[in-house]
């Protein structure tokens, strides 16, 4: 009855989205015969930010159906009962699962749905596709180590949370370091809080899925996947298979002058400073890595925003365009000419990368940036701002040994001499070498993986063959 279709779901961030847009073409090129449409979730709290990229990829991706669902009409207050955005978050995914519902039904009409695919953040969808009878399948848009720890999350809570200061316990999960209080997540300390809760629960339903799909690839994470597929992470019930189908990249393919000037840059000469859609400093801290970056006489390109908003639900709008000339340091700009580049708000990130003269990457540790620091053979010091990004810096650090960390005080702030001490650290250090050459080794393994005969390229193959049966 009508066509093999495979619905997305992805949670209404601008990474999120990308990757799932990025796991609907890969699907594609395996089994062109697909039908894939994308639920497209439009929140009330940053349309500014990924109106223009939803605009971006329909035009780009004729291949895959955007199919808008009901806007919703969530209250811009709602975040101040919780100090947890993801508060917000869970709470119009829920508002949104009858629209779901009506979405699938309304597709089915005309289309067989062989699989439903949603973001970890959407699992209130699970009930809808056991309703009306369809493969569920959750898409976890971080590591395998992070869904390691998530999958582990329940038993951990259960087994801690009667013992005193238990936000105090380093999280030991299976196949990973062991992660301090201090690395993770706010939200997953907060025991009384409404989207602990709700992790929580996230956390006891993924196993009732078909199957969990990551983007990542086996040999990056092997401890990780082995504890996992070993049933360490979930051992009071069956762990469902787990496809890993990374690392999916989307490529910007637009210009930019900074490409240019990156052109005229000797090779490997030169570190990126970006810090993801979201990410924002106060004027002080941008004031530290200026004077940090100029002290430590390195070529640098560097993505600036505007200084976040103190209001929690603006911090995750887009601000305006940066003034640099207010918030930089007095004759920055002269001092640097030749030797640095700023960039306002965006730049092509993937097309940086991927330049020869990049030689280092300061970033996020957004999981979208990882990959594409890997794929492009660049190491990494990795200054974590939000969700699970601390978890990764260890990850990369302590696991896969590709990156250094940005030491910051207990608040979050890094002063100059840090970011001097790890910018020269990584560029011209004998540990900054090995980190390269780890990095490349593992850009060589990125490559392998979704080949014909690689591990990602044999997952996704498994994946379609069971969704055409």
């Amino acid at each position: 009855m009508g066509k093999n279709t495979i619905v997305l779901y992805p949670s209404p961030a601008v990474g999120h989205l990308i990757s799932m847009v990025e796991l609907g073409k890969f699907i594609l090129k395996h089994q062109p015969s697909f039908s894939i449409i994308v639920l497209i979730t439009i929140p009330p709290y940053h349309t500014e930010t990924i109106t223009p990229v939803l605009k971006r990829l329909s035009e780009t991706t004729s291949s895959i159906h955007f199919y808008h669902l009901p806007l919703l009409s969530l209250p811009l207050d709602s975040s101040t009962n919780s100090p947890h955005f993801e508060t917000l978050v869970f709470k119009l995914l829920r508002m949104n699962t009858p629209h779901v519902e009506q979405a699938l039904q309304t597709i089915s009409q005309t289309s067989t749905i062989q699989a439903f695919i949603f973001d970890v953040f959407c699992f209130s969808a699970l009930q809808v596709a056991d309703s009306l009878n369809i493969p569920a399948f959750y898409f976890y848009t971080s590591g395998i180590a992070s869904l390691s720890l998530f999958l582990f999350f329940s038993t951990f809570h259960h087994k801690n949370i009667t013992t005193k200061n238990a936000e105090t316990i380093d999280f030991n999960s299976p196949g990973v370091p062991p992660i301090s209080p201090s690395d993770m997540p706010k939200v997953l300390l907060d025991h009384t809080s409404e989207a602990y809760q709700e992790f929580l629960y996230c956390s006891s339903q993924i196993p009732k899925s078909k199957g969990i799909i990551v983007n990542s690839f086996e040999s990056l994470e092997p401890r990780a996947l082995e504890a996992i597929s070993n049933g360490l992470c979930v051992p009071h019930a069956p762990t469902p298979p787990v496809y890993c189908i990374g690392p999916l990249i989307a490529t910007e393919g637009r210009d930019h002058e900074c490409l240019s000037w990156l052109d005229a840059q000797p090779s490997r000469s030169v570190v990126f400073l970006c810090f993801g859609s979201l990410g924002s400093f106060s004027q002080e801290q941008l004031i530290e890595i200026a004077t940090g970056l100029e002290r430590s006489d390195q070529r640098f390109l560097w993505v600036v925003r505007n200084p976040p908003s103190k209001d929690e639900l603006k911090s995750f709008t887009a601000p305006a365009e940066p003034d640099l000339d207010v918030l930089l340091p007095e004759g920055f700009f002269n001092r640097i000419r030749g030797k640095g580049l700023v960039i306002k708000s965006w730049a092509p990130q993937v097309e940086i990368l991927s330049k020869d003269s990049v030689g280092g990457f300061v970033t996020h540790c957004g999981w979208n940036s990882v990959l594409e620091a890997i794929c492009a053979g660049v190491p990494m010091v990795g200054w974590p701002l939000y969700a699970e990004q601390r978890m990764n810096r260890v990850f990369l650090v302590e696991e896969m040994k590709l990156a250094l960390p940005m030491e910051d005080s207990e608040g979050g702030f890094v002063d100059a001499e840090e970011v001097e001490k790890r910018v020269r650290e990584l560029m011209e250090s004998d540990e900054g070498k090995m980190l390269r050459e780890r990095t490349l080794r593992m850009q060589n393994a990125a490559k392998v993986a979704m080949t014909e005969t690689g591990s990602s390229f044999r997952a996704l193959t498994k994946l379609t063959e069971l969704w055409m049966q």
